[in-house]
């Protein structure tokens, strides 16, 4: 069986154009990185609930707890084999709360040093177009998806 993540897309309006917040993903890898590299707040799980799974990992990756009207959008295949679950949510967040997990890893590889590195270092609100530019490639079909949701997406 593939590994699952589950996350949400959290979404508003601001002056009648739709927005979701994406985030960047933590670490070296990552470091220099911004086309296609920013995700939905996501996370790995094995057996619990996907939705309840999706609201933990937002909580740790971004450290909002969400509920309300949760929106079902499917699931999309990574490159990777992945599978991702998703639902949209109306909430706002201010990205200066960013409050993220962090992780360990030996860096640089074979140093025998161990770091932290933040889950997520940084999160903020796109518009639809520049989201498409900067969401990983695995993820877009979300973007469409939460527009038809919504019927609040660009002119």
């Amino acid at each position: 069986m593939p590994k699952q993540s589950a996350g949400l897309v959290l979404f508003r309006t601001r002056l009648g154009e739709l927005e979701i917040l994406l985030v960047h993903p933590g670490g070296p890898f990552w470091q220099r990185k911004d086309e296609h590299a920013w995700s939905i707040p996501k996370g790995e799980f094995e057996s619990e609930d996907p939705l309840e799974a999706a609201k933990r990992e937002v909580a740790e990756e971004i450290g909002v707890q969400c509920e309300g009207d949760f929106i079902p959008l499917g699931s999309l295949k990574q490159a990777g084999g992945k599978l991702v679950h998703a639902w949209a949510i109306e909430q706002d967040f201010d990205p200066s709360a960013l409050r993220s997990n962090s992780f360990e890893l030996e860096w640089p590889p074979k140093s025998g040093r161990v770091r932290s590195f933040p889950e997520v270092d940084a999160a903020d609100w796109f518009p639809i177009d520049p989201a498409k530019q900067k969401i990983l490639k695995g993820q877009l079909g979300f973007i469409d998806r939460i527009v038809a949701a919504t019927s609040a997406g660009p002119p």
